[in-house]
């Protein structure tokens, strides 16, 4: 193929890969942004999901679309309340102490990632797609389940957007990670909110694993990576900003898929590093963040 070719294919696989790196990066920007802790389990919940969206699609059995759907309900219904039990049980009663929550989600992380090992193996295993249709493009076909988890990253952002921006329920998590005392001044339920909020980071990583599995396969070490460009989002983008994370999520999605494509992976990660240093420099706040006060 030719250039053209070549960067439209590598750009829509950086719109993949962005699509459902915003999302998981969005679960732990409000996680961080609400509660002002840094979940490092986040990536685990993320493999959870898969791990989940696996065993649940092969539960069902019948269609792939069905085993699919019922993935993409369930998995991430399931991983919210594995979260909400450990918001409940261990972070609660550490206060939310910033230091002492690493540690607790550090062990949170080495504890899903056993339990996964345990019950799932060790091997990789693929979901199927729901639907296998291939769209015709100018150059070449590519896949219309790709296309689809770019549109489906896209409606669940604009509806966390409402949400957040809408509802009353978004109204008291501003409020919260606003100032925390005076929301409970206010009778704000401050530790509700951290539940949910803490539920809802987990739930969006999950629905990003089901998206994905049926283009990579579940493996009980897949959190590793989303863990590490979640952060990397979070920090280009700025805490808690909705819009940074999806701006953070397009450039280092993009820039993945097209330096990857003509040049190699490896320096795509040198990109992904040098961006990041170069926003703390001159910007540490972000690129949508505020300064601290």
């Amino acid at each position: 193929m030719a250039f053209g070719p070549h960067l439209l294919l590598a750009v829509l696989e950086g719109l993949v890969g962005s699509a459902v790196l915003a999302l998981t990066a969005l679960g732990l920007s409000l996680v961080f942004g609400v509660m002002r802790i840094v979940n490092i389990a986040h990536g685990e919940l993320f493999m959870l999901g898969a791990v989940l969206a696996w065993a649940i699609a092969n539960a069902v059995g019948g269609p792939p679309a069905l085993g699919f759907a019922a993935a993409l309900v369930l998995a991430p219904l399931a991983v919210g309340a594995v979260a909400l039990v450990a918001e409940r049980l261990v972070l609660r009663r550490l206060g939310y102490e910033p230091q002492a929550t690493i540690v607790a989600t550090i062990g949170l992380l080495y504890i899903i990632q056993q339990l996964a090992l345990s019950f799932y193996g060790p091997d990789a295993h693929p979901v199927p797609p729901p639907f296998n249709i291939r769209i015709a493009l100018p150059w070449f076909g590519y896949s219309g389940y790709k296309l689809a988890v770019i549109a489906a990253s896209a409606l669940i952002l604009v509806a966390t957007w409402l949400l957040l921006t809408r509802t009353k329920i978004g109204l008291l998590m501003r409020a919260t990670q606003y100032d925390r005392e005076t929301a409970q001044a206010f009778a704000i339920p401050v530790d509700r909110v951290y539940a949910g909020t803490f539920a809802l980071g987990a739930m969006l990583a999950a629905v990003a694993a089901v998206l994905i599995v049926p283009i990579s396969q579940a493996h009980y070490l897949m959190g590793q990576d989303p863990l590490l460009l979640s952060f990397v989002v979070v920090i280009i983008g700025g805490l808690g900003s909705l819009r940074g994370t999806v701006v953070a999520a397009l450039l280092i999605g993009l820039s993945d898929g097209i330096v990857s494509m003509f040049f190699s992976p490896t320096l795509a990660k040198i990109v992904a590093t040098l961006i990041v240093a170069m926003v703390l420099v001159f910007r540490p706040q972000g690129l949508f963040g505020t300064v601290a006060r």
